[in-house]
């Protein structure tokens, strides 16, 4: 079963940062694995999760 697509705005809510946040991010390489389709960014859910319990793991 293929990964769900997650749009900029709903990955900058499941990281409690702001779009323009989340952007810089990602324009310092610090944010997760992201592509652009038909003109948007767009995240797979399990890519995001990682980042998150990959964050987890560096601050232990």
């Amino acid at each position: 079963m293929p990964d769900k697509l997650l749009f900029h705005h709903e990955v900058a809510e499941r990281l409690r940062r702001s779009p323009a946040q989340l952007h810089w991010m990602n324009s310092r390489g610090d944010g997760p694995p992201h592509a652009k389709i038909a003109g948007r960014l767009v995240y797979r859910e399990a890519d995001v999760e990682k980042f998150i319990s990959d964050a987890f793991e560096v601050a232990s």
